[in-house]
């Protein structure tokens, strides 16, 4: 009882010690404690035994727990015994009070370093706003004119105010002499009071104290335990594991605040909180330079160095799947066992409020968070990959742009490829190995190029084709990042997990890489969403040997430790290359430059887009003069095109038919039932074809005539080729031919010739037409009898034998026409045979149907003949026309047949004059202009119609100023984000 009381006694003056330096923690080491304070120890002191050396630990580059602190490490539990008694109790006193002013002293000194090191180390992890001094408004900057700090500061008390808030040390002097009082009251109080001491001692170092209370080990009731060494490097590989993976989650925390804020930020200015103009961000400003490199240099020749991180792999071999993971959605169309990746697919992502993606040439947003708009990426994607695809190809070399935007994503562009393939499969073209091959090697042979390189870590990795593909391209891995995909499946179903890990070193196959990591990218079901794929991979790295036995280290696993890796390499190789590819272009456009000036010194620098323009134009000119054509103009054109058409027809079903008969009458009842039919069925469909071919003919002659100096050659297979599709695509108007119908019917029967002008003008067209008859009439006889004697004579030309027999029939038959003029248009058969046989008396051997043929065309050139002369007659006889040839022996019923012929088609020319100017024309201007849009959409069209040196020279030179603009303008801005 009175050892309590005295205890009570000691604790209450070092509660009194205690309540004067509150607010000081921790314990001093026990190398910084005073000389005597230290020999009163003993050797087995359990503060003696709780020290050991700081553990250190080391990550590479891409480790994403390089800035973070590791906690303290917890040992196994180690109990301990109480001190001997020792006999100099005065000293062992004043040391264990001399040992509480340290304890005190020391606890606020420490606990102030630590602290402080723990707010510098937080203060770097809280990422770099400068960048959003903009959002502040700028009344917070200019502060201090609006507040007078002078005054303020006058305000606040003076040190000695603040003094009086201090402790006060003579009540801790009293104390401290109350406590002296004490040494004099007798061994036992002392014991009592560094009993006391040491219960203040454990107080004093929490940590400790807390260690020791909460750990098992320290139990009395437990026996003691020596912990081996191999079981105590065990557990300090457990401990440091579960340290990276739980400030691996404080990062991710601060780094998804950070998006937010950022998101945050940037939708305020979307929606015209903030009016800063934003600039372009760089990766968009370089992906940019890039889509104009494609279009200029599709082939990827050594001028196009800037580099690109190139992903390729074997077939399934996950490099879509990678692809997702870093681009956070699933955007690749996927297929079980079928390839997928037809063409390659460059992938732009970039920082932005909303997760989004977008193709270069379509301003459709693809929001990535909702699963209708990612199942319409897909489907975009594969439908845009079979369009490239050519007729008979399997994969194409043409390039999809697309742009993913998302808080939080890594600036890059990526280049997805299709998959390296061993054998070619049913329903692949013979030629895809070979064309997969050069497609990846015109990539990879990009001395800046960063080749991903994705191993399915499933399969042996004998079996992969693409590694030896890429150590041909890269044989140093100066630019290669190797990703083992898979893992789980891997350290499932390997035997040895030492074998993934000599897969990873690169030693199992000669292989050499910049990088190399292992990422699990899920558990083969496409329907898994990404944060489900992060999960599955975090802990599956949490619970891997991979890790636990030190065969992978922290900053080697995980997608997302390789996006940083790739993003921080592509940047990297971006600064190191970008300046000199400038340099390059600049040399290009120089002499690029010099070549035009000494080949086309007179004229501009037009692209092919601007030459279009220019054809354009000039075609819509041509089209519009085509209206100004004269009336007078198209009538006759129009009118000699539908009298040669019809001018056949006339004469050998018409008239001559009708002029074999005895009487008028009959002649004017054949004429008026024949023009009744022709009319009917055949005339109203030939004006229209010969309107349409008139239209042509002078659309053309428009199109294709030279226009004196101005002329430029260069656009003569446009202007062909729009003319070709708009004749192809205009149509006459098919109710052209019902109305003409009935005004040419109407034409046809009016027989009154008013005046002797008309008249005459019937005779004259009626001579015209009978002598282009006669003339060809001739002319077949002369092809069918061969030269006459004169040509013999002088050109040197004989008569075959079958013009011989033709020139004899020929003779025979002219016999038997000028003994009987009024001989009809038919041969008898009597007749036949009495030609025949006058033929084989002179040795001539004939065929009947030669006989018929030959007549016909001798009869025919007699008839002409005998037309004419009565036509010549006929120029007196329009009184006896007046008169209705009334006591007149002669008859012009033949002239008037012409007249209706010729008026018919005067009054067709006429009507369809006047559809051509109101109507075709215009149809065909707007035509015209039709065919001109979708060519200026067809750039295969333009490069194919507009060609030559010239053209070539032009499109270059602007490509080559688009990029090097391009290039000094995101070199600019790379200057100034540094």
């Amino acid at each position: 009882m009175w050892r309590l009381r005295r205890a009570a006694v000691a604790c209450e003056v070092c509660q009194s010690l205690v309540k004067h330096s509150s607010g000081t923690k921790g314990s001093l080491p026990l190398q910084k404690l005073h000389l005597v304070s230290r020999s009163i120890y003993h050797s087995h002191h359990p503060i003696l035994k709780l020290q050991r050396p700081h553990f250190r630990t080391s990550f590479q580059q891409f480790s994403s727990l390089t800035n973070l602190p590791l906690r303290k490490l917890k040992l196994s539990p180690i109990k301990y015994g109480y001190q001997p008694h020792r006999n100099f109790w005065p000293a062992r006193l004043a040391a264990r009070l001399l040992k509480l002013r340290y304890l005190i002293l020391g606890s606020a000194v420490g606990g102030g370093y630590t602290a402080k090191k723990t707010f510098d180390q937080w203060k770097d992890m809280i990422p770099d706003l400068s960048d959003y001094k903009w959002i502040v408004p700028d009344i917070v900057w200019e502060i201090d004119e609006y507040i007078d700090f002078e005054k303020i500061r006058k305000a606040l008390p003076d040190s000695e105010d603040l003094a009086k808030l201090a402790p006060d040390f003579d009540k801790i002097v009293e104390s401290l002499s109350l406590l002296k009082d004490f040494f004099t009251t007798g061994h036992k109080l002392v014991s009592e009071v560094i009993e006391a001491s040491d219960l203040l001692l454990l107080l004093g170092s929490p940590g400790e104290t807390a260690f020791r209370a909460t750990d098992p080990g320290s139990e009395s009731d437990k026996p003691y335990r020596k912990v081996s060494d191999k079981e105590k490097i065990d557990q300090l590989q457990e401990e440091l594991l579960h340290t990276q993976l739980k400030y691996q989650r404080i990062l991710e925390r601060l780094e998804k605040e950070n998006k937010e804020l950022r998101k945050l930020v940037l939708q305020k200015d979307d929606k015209g909180i903030h009016h800063r103009k934003l600039k372009k961000s760089l990766i968009d400003m370089y992906s940019e330079v890039l889509d104009v490199l494609s279009d200029y240099d599709a082939s990827y020749n050594t001028q196009d160095h800037l580099p690109r991180v190139v992903v390729v792999g074997d077939q399934s071999a996950g490099k879509t799947s990678v692809l997702e993971m870093i681009a956070q959605a699933r955007i690749f169309p996927r297929g079980s066992g079928e390839m997928m990746t037809r063409s390659p697919v460059k992938v732009t992502l970039s920082e932005g409020p909303h997760h989004v993606a977008l193709f270069k040439d379509s301003s459709r947003e693809f929001d990535l968070t909702k699963e209708e708009d990612l199942a319409a990426l897909r489907h975009e994607i594969e439908l845009r990959m079979r369009k490239n695809v050519k007729e008979g190809c399997t994969v194409s070399s043409e390039t999809i742009s697309l742009n993913v935007k998302g808080p939080g994503l890594q600036r890059m562009v990526l280049v997805d490829l299709p998959g390296v393939i061993n054998t070619v499969t049913s329903g692949m073209a013979p030629d895809t190995k070979e064309t997969i091959f050069s497609i990846s090697k015109a990539y990879m042979q990009n001395p800046n190029a960063i080749i991903l390189c994705i191993q399915d870590g499933s399969v042996d990795a004998e079996r992969s084709i693409v590694t030896d593909l890429v150590s041909q391209m890269d044989p140093h891995g100066r630019r290669t990042i190797f990703v083992l995909t898979k893992v789980d499946l891997a350290e499932k179903n390997v035997a040895s997990p030492s074998r993934i890990q000599q897969i990873i070193e690169g030693k199992l196959f000669p292989m050499k890489a910049l990088g190399y990591f292992a990422v699990v990218t899920g558990k083969g079901n496409s329907s898994e969403s990404i944060e489900a794929i992060r999960d599955y991979e975090e802990e599956f790295f949490q619970n891997s040997k991979l890790l636990k036995t030190s065969m992978l280290k922290a900053h080697q696993v995980t997608t997302r430790n390789l996006s940083l890796a790739v993003s921080d390499c592509f940047w990297k190789m971006v600064r190191e290359s970008v300046e000199q590819q400038a340099d390059s272009f600049k040399a290009t456009r120089f002499n690029l430059e010099t070549e035009w000036k000494n080949n086309y010194p007179r004229l501009r620098e037009l692209d092919r887009n601007e030459l279009f323009e220019k054809a354009k134009n000039e075609i819509l000119d041509e089209v519009i003069s085509l209206s100004q054509v004269t009336p007078k103009h198209w009538e006759e054109i129009l009118q000699q095109s539908l009298w040669e058409r019809v001018s056949t027809h006339v004469i050998e079903n018409i008239y001559l038919p009708a002029a074999q008969t005895m009487n008028s009458g009959t002649f004017n009842t054949t004429v008026d039932i024949k023009l009744k039919q022709w009319t009917d069925k055949q005339l109203p469909n030939k004006a229209v074809e010969v309107a349409w071919e008139t239209l042509q003919e002078e659309f053309s002659r428009f199109m294709t005539e030279p226009k004196g100096k101005e002329h430029d050659d260069i656009f003569d297979k446009l202007k062909e080729a729009v003319k070709e599709e708009t004749i192809k695509r205009h149509k006459w108007n098919d109710f052209a031919e019902d109305s003409l119908r009935v005004i040419q019917h109407n034409a046809l029967e009016d027989r009154s010739i008013s005046d002797k002008q008309q008249w005459d003008a019937a005779i004259y067209f009626m001579e015209e037409a009978l002598q282009a008859r006669l003339k060809d009439t001739e002319n077949t006889i002369e092809n069918m009898v061969g030269p006459d004697w004169k040509k013999r004579w002088l050109y040197w030309k004989n008569r075959t034998q079958e013009q011989c027999v033709h020139n004899e029939t020929k003779n025979e038959l002219e016999k038997m026409l000028k003994c009987n003029e009024e001989h009809p248009a038919y041969l008898a058969s009597d007749e036949i045979t009495t030609v025949r046989k006058n033929l084989e008396s002179r040795g001539v051997e004939v065929d009947p149907s030669l006989i018929k043929d030959t007549w016909h065309q001798v009869y025919r050139r007699h008839f002409l003949k005998t037309a004419l002369n009565h036509c010549n007659l006929c120029r007196r006889g329009f009184y006896y026309y007046q008169r209705h040839f009334v006591d007149s022996e002669l008859e012009c019923n033949d002239v008037v047949l012409f007249w209706r012929i010729q008026r018919m088609l005067a009054i067709t020319a006429n009507t369809l004059r006047q559809q051509l100017t109101n109507t075709e024309v215009r149809r065909l201007e707007k035509n015209v202009k039709e065919v001109l849009e979708d060519f200026a959409e067809d750039s295969e069209k333009k490069v194919k119609l507009l060609t030559g040196k010239r053209v070539q020279l032009a499109e270059d030179l602007k490509k080559v100023r688009e990029i090097q603009e391009k290039l000094d303008a995101f070199i600019e801005a790379l200057h100034q984000e540094k």
